[in-house]
């Protein structure tokens, strides 16, 4: 799969465009910078926009590709992150370090982001909060992106699970219209939640 995403980022296009995703946008604006984590963060146009923004960021991917390509970005708009190439599956973030975390369009089986979500629960600070948008499993009748699997899509059920102890300021499944370079185009079905 690492070979999949660094064949994708190795092009001069930006994939996923340069323009951050309009959920994070909306929902990152009202919330005091601190310290954030982002989650298969790819080229890093979301990792640029919220250091834009004075948030400390730590973005986790395993395309040296994309860190690449986030390397340059974040030169261009003159703004510091930190990218490490790791494996999601083996990551465990540092016990209570983050302000925020940010998990957008990742594609893990079911158990693995399971155990992810746990340690992103941990990770999390006092009053901390996750911002979250991946496809829902009804994505498989819209041609904008994400993955065929049904395995790698989302429920409200799951999330509802998975993070039984927060507390959700938006908790929905929505059908939104994608313009995200040329990898999410067009109407797609997604869960979001904060």
């Amino acid at each position: 799969m690492k070979e999949v995403w660094n064949n994708r980022y190795s092009d001069t296009e930006y994939v996923y465009g340069l323009k951050p995703n309009e959920f994070l946008k909306e929902e990152i604006l009202n919330k005091k910078p601190g310290k954030i984590l982002l989650l298969a963060e790819g080229e890093g146009r979301n990792a640029v926009y919220v250091a834009k923004l004075g948030w400390e960021v730590d973005a986790i991917d395993y395309s040296e590709e994309g860190r690449n390509k986030a390397t340059m970005l974040s030169e261009l708009e003159h703004v510091k992150i930190n990218y490490e190439i790791k494996d999601l599956i083996e990551y465990i973030p540092k016990v209570n370090s983050y302000d925020a975390i940010g998990i957008f369009y990742m594609h893990l089986e079911p158990e693995k982001r399971r155990i992810l979500f746990e340690h992103c629960i941990n990770a999390l600070k006092e009053n901390g909060l996750i911002l979250f948008e991946c496809f829902e499993k009804e994505q498989l009748s819209y041609s904008s992106g994400g993955p065929k699997n049904p395995e790698l899509l989302y429920s409200l059920e799951e999330i509802a699970t998975a993070f039984i102890e927060m507390e959700f300021e938006k908790f929905s499944k929505e059908m939104i219209i994608l313009q995200e370079g040329s990898g999410h185009v067009g109407d797609g079905m997604v869960v979001r939640f904060v």
